[in-house]
């Protein structure tokens, strides 16, 4: 039996043209077929409908009605079912009993009893068993009180996102839960966190999310244990102060080291960007030393062309960002030198200018100098008359911590002019550029060249002619369509040999001999150096183009740089100038064999020296999401860059699924001329419905730049994640990214299609 109560509302259908019609069952008076559910709002003045249905039925219309079995009550937003209902107009509330079911925008709750004052959508059912089907959450308790139609307050429940229904691999116990799916947040009170039946955490108030969106709440927590650590457990919370502010908490826990605070914090304005994070163990056990770090950057557009930024970077010791990590990441490396920085800036047209505060903190042998002050200003201008010109004007202050080092001041002035002309299929650029730099020295070191001057400056021009043709033509490869082009290209430098002997090095050091460098007019990279040359650069590089999609499947490239006479200026005064031989020949190429495989390589071979300076070679292999193996050999000669120590180094990771829900991650990186593992991490992830764990063994090389013998270290690493309660890829799974090229999480679940897809 089926019972209108009032008037229904009209449904306004949601597609258009023909399928926004509704279809009849048969003739004009038949009930129409909506083309789809949808929600549609009410107009004014009107009621909802209200739609009893049952077995049996007794009582009087709209006022008091009776239904026995299954009974249904529906009114738009909300459905009561049950073996038996009775509805009582005159208060607008329904009683259910047995087998009751009560649905309401998405969330279900079954019990034996339950009673609702359905306009208001307000009641309770007790002993309920609910699901909340938009976020994917479930549990039991003793009673729920729905206060509307979007917030609801459990007694005695529990909660978790874990589909099975019978014992879920994690819960939360909580003597009172207020859901509220309006704002997505579900909060605990007096509860208790089980994973497999134990507890792990227990808290008066626990806030956790009920949608994907950003909350305020625990993320995954990181635990590990290492030879220097000890036991190492982080838990960090995260809180979502507003949608352009936000912070990250983590307490930390090391039993060798003590307990350590860190913080993140990030912000976003109409004007400004930034973030500041640090990092603190007011005693640390093993060093008996406080230790810290600090990372803050800002950049502020001040308006009309003018901006500010800070980049300040500070900790206690050189070892820091390995010992103890950022947040709770674990990093496999550390660096020597932090960078402190401030500076305003200004752009408009073609002036570009700068001015700032630079200093350095430094725990290398390494002389690092800092800049306090500089000025530098740039002036650009292209296509006037066919012509682009231009200049930099630079003025710093160069100190360092050291007694015994060479200080001073450096002005630079480097203008140019060149006459580009550009045609399909070549052009032609010839370039002239100026370098002037004037040195007043307030102090000069004891290895300075002797006769050392305070005063000193030079000057010199450099004349570069830049030349390159592109033909193409039409081929296919396998039956496949391929535009083919070849590329010869012509580089011609001239500088004349000025004496730099004087010239002290604030900020110069030789450049590397690489593609990105040939076609260079200066083999230095700095302004305390430029080198004389009369030099010719001949390259060719052919490339192969999928015709259908533009996409570039290979590309070839072979370059010979040819001195015509020996170069004299070196970077240090006692440097054998057959030592700095530019001659030289580079190749390389990059090709993708098929979607899945892609290949690239590339050597440099010094003809002056007749050996290798340089080479690499890598292969990808990703046949799916998440499939992953990368092979690379790297072999760099010894040189000052690298305090004589050659890398000889083979370098092998991947990412590698054994099942469907366990997955491995490996990463071993070998030095052949040491003959020892620098780094090594084997991992496995296991993903299951609702959670996931990570776990791995690494060695790891802790480098100081100091002249000892690098520190070594092992750890084992474990995340885990309750999905629906938090997840995070900080932790282990950002190591994983960092240290397997082409690395994928593990994809999120898929949300419900709609309100309507498990319509009841």
């Amino acid at each position: 039996m089926v019972l209108c109560l009032s008037a229904p509302l009209p449904v306004y259908a949601q597609l258009v043209d023909a399928a926004a019609n509704a279809e009849r069952t048969s003739d004009a008076w038949s009930l129409r077929l909506a083309p789809q559910l949808a929600e549609t709002p009410e107009e004014p003045g009107s009621s909802p409908a209200t739609i009893a249905l049952g077995e049996s039925m007794t009582g009087s219309v709209d006022t008091d009605v009776s239904l026995k079995g299954t009974a249904e009550l529906r009114r738009y937003g909300f459905v009561v079912k049950g073996d038996a209902l009775h509805y009582d107009g005159d208060r607008d509330t329904a009683d259910a009993y047995g087998h009751v079911r009560i649905v309401s925008k998405g969330d279900v709750f079954d019990g034996p009893y339950g009673q609702l004052h359905v306009d208001a959508n307000e009641g309770f059912i007790v002993q309920p068993r609910y699901r909340f089907y938009l976020t994917g959450g479930w549990g039991s308790g003793e009673r729920v009180d729905l206060l509307d139609n979007e917030r609801s307050h459990i007694v005695d429940g529990t909660y978790s996102t874990c589909a099975c229904t019978g014992n879920p691999a994690w819960y939360i116990r909580a003597a009172q839960f207020s859901m509220d799916q309006g704002s997505g947040e579900g909060i605990a009170r007096n509860g208790v966190l089980f994973f497999q039946d134990i507890p792990l955490l227990a808290s008066p108030w626990l806030s956790f999310p009920l949608d994907g969106a950003r909350r305020s709440g625990l993320l995954a927590p990181t635990w590990s244990v290492s030879s220097k650590n000890g036991v190492d457990i982080t838990v960090p919370y995260y809180f979502n102060i507003a949608p352009n502010y936000d912070l990250t908490v983590a307490p930390r826990y090391m039993s060798k080291r003590g307990e350590m605070l860190s913080a993140d914090y990030r912000y976003l304005t109409d004007a400004s960007s930034g973030s500041l994070s640090f990092a603190w163990l007011p005693d640390d056990a093993t060093t008996h030393t406080r230790r810290y770090s600090i990372d803050l950057n800002h950049v502020w557009n001040i308006g009309s062309g003018f901006g500010a930024y800070v980049n300040y970077n500070r900790v206690s010791d050189a070892n820091v960002s390995t010992d103890l990590g950022s947040g709770s990441a674990f990093p496999t490396s550390s660096t020597t030198l932090y960078q402190q920085e401030a500076g305003l800036t200004y752009h408009s047209g073609p002036w570009s200018v700068l001015a700032r505060e630079q200093h350095w903190q430094s725990f290398s042998s390494d002389s690092t100098y800092n800049r306090e002050p500089q000025v530098n200003v740039r002036y650009n201008r292209y296509d006037v008359g066919g012509f682009d010109y231009g200049f930099e004007a630079d003025a710093a202050r160069f100190t360092l911590s050291s007694a015994d080092a060479t200080q001073g001041t450096r002005f630079v002035f480097n203008p140019f002019v060149s006459y580009p002309i550009v045609r399909p299929g070549w052009f032609f650029t010839p370039t002239l550029k100026w370098h002037f730099a004037s040195y007043n020295l307030s102090s000069i070191a004891s290895d300075a060249p002797a006769g050392q001057p305070k005063n000193v400056s030079v000057n010199m021009p450099t004349l570069s002619l830049d030349t390159g043709t592109t033909f193409e033509r039409a081929v296919r490869i396998w039956g496949k369509s391929y535009i083919q082009t070849l590329e010869p290209r012509l580089f011609y430098v001239y500088t004349p040999y000025r004496n730099q002997t004087y010239i002290p090095l604030f900020d110069t050091t030789q450049a590397d001999f690489g593609l990105g460098e040939l076609f260079s007019d200066n083999t230095f990279a700095g302004n305390d150096r430029v080198s004389d040359a009369s030099r010719v650069t001949a390259a060719l590089t052919s490339r192969l183009i999928d015709a259908a999609t533009g996409d570039e499947r290979a590309r070839f490239v072979i370059a010979q740089r040819y001195d015509f006479h020996q170069p004299r200026v070196t970077l240090y005064a006692d440097e054998d100038t057959a030592d700095v031989a530019r001659t030289g020949l580079i190749a390389g190429s990059s090709v993708k064999i098929g979607a899945n495989v892609s290949f690239q390589n590339a050597l440099e071979y010094s003809q002056a020296n007749n050996y290798l300076t340089h080479g690499s070679i890598g292969l990808a292999w990703s046949p799916a999401t998440a499939h992953v193996l990368n092979v690379a050999y790297r072999y760099t000669r010894a040189n000052t860059t690298l305090d004589y120590e050659p890398v000889d180094q083979f370098v092998v990771s991947g990412q590698w699924p054994l099942s469907r829900t366990v997955a491995s991650v490996a990463r071993v990186n070998y030095d052949m001329s040491t003959h020892r593992l620098i780094t090594g991490l084997v991992g496995l992830q296991y993903d299951a419905q609702c959670w996931s764990v990570a776990l791995a063994f690494e060695k790891y090389t802790n480098s100081t730049g100091s002249t000892s013998s690098p520190s070594t270290g092992t750890r084992v690493l474990m995340q885990l994640q309750l999905k629906g309660l938090s997840r995070s890829d900080r932790g282990l799974l950002e190591q994983f990214k960092a240290d397997v090229p082409g690395y994928a999480s593990a994809p999120a679940d898929e949300a419900p299609l709609s309100l309507f897809s498990d319509y009841q």
